[in-house]
């Protein structure tokens, strides 16, 4: 980590849950309990429903492929876990993704389904089918039936479809019957490709999802970070030029937001060390940088507008934008500290990650209601500009996981793993 990260030893955790310590393995597995306990009522006919602050279902009707994917991999992971009523939850989760959220006339998945059955939009995206395979690679790890199928058709889907042998990485999106396609590339959606061919790797043993994860990685971090001073460029034409003014009308897209994302610098370190851990022969360069990303959110977005905690997005000069407090960019530099403690050993992370997690428990964690506040104010009061509700318990289940395994193989492989 260079210099102008570092800071003093660590403090003792604030104690929490019946005199366990934040961050501390038995506290991890019980704030996982706790989360898939909010997440179960999530179940809807056709897959899984946004969450709203207190644990309902959104009543619009709509159901997100994204979400019913990343609640079918964490309900996986449960399983994993030895939870044996999470196999019900999965295996409809399952169902969802091979019924009413798969397109039988044109193949590939919908980017979700209004009440009636209809596709919410007209484009079939990259984003979206990473993260069906990753809900099929934990379900294959899970053992749930039907699960490499799907396993199977997602990687031919994006095999035919998203991957760009002469690009190295994936192209963003189509049309419903794959006509047109969008001029535009993303580093949002080929950063959750990385993780999907992480976890499909290590699930099915075939190397090149390792290698396509490494050309992404190489592509986007290696070159295009570190030439930006590691402020992550999230936004590029079909041609892999930088479009830096992207979406400033917009600064607080969703998806894709304007400016470089904090959050996707901790994500990508973390992915950057799972492929450096998973494969035979690693470039030393994924180590370097992994820590350079996370030393540059360290330095640019913590703490940095005169209030605590992470800002959501910087511009090109790494001065802040949208600064809402989003839970994910937290989760994912809490990861990230707990990924690079463990390899490197350096204390600093561990530093880091208690911090983190203090800051967690004291004002993302609802202590009340369940799970975690989405977006919070830069005063740290509950907001919903960006993420009303508490859609899905993806990022921070995850969080509570990666300190308790290594670095690699992927997370519901490596549960896997622990338990034969």
């Amino acid at each position: 980590m260079t210099d102008d990260a570092k800071y003093p030893p660590p403090q003792p955790a604030a104690p929490r849950l019946a005199g366990l310590v934040v961050g501390d393995p038995a506290w991890l597995a019980a704030e996982q309990a706790r989360l898939l306990g909010f997440a179960r009522g999530a179940r809807v006919p056709d897959g899984f429903g946004w969450l709203d602050d207190r644990g309902a279902v959104r009543d619009d009707g709509c159901v997100h492929t994204w979400i019913t994917c990343r609640m079918t991999h964490v309900f996986a992971l449960a399983r994993l876990c030895g939870d044996r009523d999470a196999a019900d939850l999965v295996d409809h989760g399952l169902a969802a993704l091979s019924g009413p959220l798969y397109d039988r006339e044109h193949g590939g998945w919908y980017t979700g389904v209004d009440g009636d059955g209809r596709p919410l939009s007209a484009e079939k995206s990259a984003y979206t089918h990473a993260f069906v395979v990753l809900a099929a690679a934990g379900a294959t790890a899970a053992g749930r039936p039907g699960a490499r199928d799907l396993l199977t058709r997602s990687l031919d889907t994006i095999e035919r479809h998203f991957w760009s042998e002469a690009e190295g990485r994936l192209v963003e999106s189509w049309d419903l019957p794959w006509q047109l396609c969008e001029n535009y590339r993303g580093a949002n959606a080929n950063m959750h490709a990385v993780e999907a061919f992480l976890a499909a790797g290590d699930v099915t043993g075939e190397p090149v999802w390792h290698a396509r994860a490494l050309r992404i990685a190489r592509h986007v971090v290696h070159e295009h970070a570190r030439a930006a001073r590691w402020r992550l460029v999230e936004h590029f034409d079909a041609h892999w030029t930088p479009q830096y003014e992207y979406n400033r009308n917009r600064p607080d897209d969703p998806f894709r937001p304007f400016g470089s994302t904090i959050g996707h610098w901790f994500e990508w370190a973390r992915l950057l060390l799972g492929l450096h851990a998973g494969m035979p022969t690693p470039p030393d360069w994924l180590l370097h940088d992994a820590e350079a990303l996370f030393a540059a959110g360290v330095r640019e977005g913590w703490n940095v507008d005169g209030e605590p905690g992470f800002v959501y997005t910087v511009d090109r000069a790494g001065e802040p934008v949208v600064r809402a407090r989003m839970h994910w960019v937290l989760t994912e530099a809490i990861a990230a500290a707990a990924v690079l403690h463990r390899v490197t050993g350096n204390a600093d992370y561990q530093y880091w990650y208690r911090t983190w997690w203090t800051h967690a428990d004291e004002v993302f964690i609802d202590h009340t209601h369940g799970s975690w506040h989405h977006e919070l104010t830069p005063r740290n009061t509950p907001a919903a500009s960006v993420w009303p509700g508490k859609p899905d318990i993806y990022h921070a289940l995850q969080a509570t996981l990666i300190p308790r395994l290594p670095p690699a193989p992927a997370i519901a492989e490596a549960l896997r793993r622990r338990l034969s």
